[in-house]
């Protein structure tokens, strides 16, 4: 059963999910697409937005993750 701020990730009791491999094999692969770097011009104009923010790239892109809005 899944509550509030549960993101959807793996279990971390495998004894309670007989496809914890399968699931987490989906889970490692969604992440590593999540974080795939984009083309150059979309990477280099949020690397200024970034600095004009004043936070670091990564942290930037993960704000574009979470709420799906450019900031």
């Amino acid at each position: 059963m899944r509550g509030i701020g549960d993101n959807g990730g793996p279990p971390l009791d495998p004894e309670t999910d007989p496809n914890e491999s399968w699931r987490h094999w989906c889970w490692k692969r969604a992440v590593k697409r999540a974080w795939k770097t984009p083309g150059r011009e979309i990477a280099l104009r949020r690397l200024a937005r970034a600095e004009a923010l004043g936070i670091s790239y990564r942290e930037y892109a993960l704000e574009i993750m979470e709420r799906g809005v450019h900031l």
